[in-house]
């Protein structure tokens, strides 16, 4: 990944104002929550969340929280409902993480979901990520801010040690309050459902909701951060490493030829990580076999092809 300068950025006006325009120009932005620093995407921007993996070097693709400002801002990506209203007032902002069902028209990238139909949103509680989520005023996707397999960052010089040169900016606002990460809440099923504890206690939820959350079963899909992966995968089968379509199959390229869809034309890994989930649903949608071109197993190139091992899996 090639290496630039990386900015740091004081928490005033006029840093929170850069950190913003960085963000609606697809660059990565480290800014601090409650908790430990994030690293930054706009969310709607697939190639600008394929950078955070490829920064992060992170060896696949999970899910990702979506940070807002506000339950309000929120409720733009997701099927709200009561109990996200009742547990919104009573803990956002704060570290509690709501799973729920993608809207209509979301506009969120298939690589924040890891091509799921659920979203996690969180709205953090420091000001300066606040103030930045603000200035924006769209969702930040953003993992913590440290490269992967390393002890979270809870200061900006925690950041830049490990990222230095790999993003365009870190908004430095002092140590963060260190505390665990967020308890991801699920309320995309028939009742609400633990999916990971966190820094904001089941029992205190439970005393909101006046009833048990449900504790997610081995057996159920996995939806969320923090989790063993969910993987998306066609209902048709898929063929990898295929130079060509076979009679009755749909072929998802990559590099120049072709195909029905392909990831990248120009062989671009961080374009093609960001278009993967769409364009296998797209293909999924057309009922029909899918063959898949070679993807190179380096860099991003890793990831995209751990999922798509995953989604050539034979299911019972």
């Amino acid at each position: 990944m090639p290496l630039h300068r990386t900015e740091i950025l004081a928490a005033t006006a006029t840093g929170i104002a850069r950190a913003a325009q960085l963000l609606r120009d697809g660059k990565l932005v480290s800014f601090p929550t409650e908790t430990v620093y994030g690293l930054g995407a706009d969310a709607r921007q697939g190639a600008a969340v394929a950078a955070i993996y490829e920064a992060k070097g992170r060896p696949s693709f999970n899910p990702l929280i979506a940070h807002v400002h506000s339950a309000e801002a929120g409720r733009r990506y997701v099927d709200w409902n009561e109990t996200a209203e009742q547990l919104a007032q009573a803990f956002w902002p704060g570290p509690l993480t709501l799973v729920l069902p993608l809207r209509a028209g979301h506009g969120i990238s298939p690589l924040v979901t890891a091509g799921l139909g659920t979203l996690g949103l969180r709205v953090p509680a420091h000001p300066a990520g606040q103030a930045l989520l603000q200035a924006l005023d769209g969702p930040v996707a953003a993992p913590s801010a440290n490269p992967s397999g390393r002890i979270s960052p809870t200061t900006a010089a925690h950041v830049q040690a490990g990222l230095d040169g790999r993003i365009a900016a870190i908004l430095d606002d002092g140590a963060c309050g260190v505390g665990l990460e967020s308890t991801i809440v699920g309320l995309a099923g028939p009742a609400p459902m633990l999916l990971r504890p966190g820094g904001l206690a089941a029992e205190d939820i439970e005393a909101v909701l006046g009833k048990k959350l449900v504790m997610r079963d081995v057996q159920d899909p996995l939806t969320a951060p923090g989790q063993l992966l969910s993987h998306y995968a066609p209902g048709a089968p898929v063929r990898l490493n295929a130079a060509k379509a076979e009679d009755g199959e749909l072929y998802l390229g990559f590099g120049p030829g072709g195909g029905d869809l392909n990831l990248s034309a120009s062989a671009d890994l961080a374009e093609a990580a960001a278009n993967l989930f769409g364009h296998l649903h797209r293909l999924d949608a057309l009922g029909k076999p899918i063959a898949v071109a070679p993807v190179p197993d380096h860099g991003l190139g890793e990831a995209i092809n751990d999922r798509l091992v995953r989604a050539a899996a034979p299911r019972g």
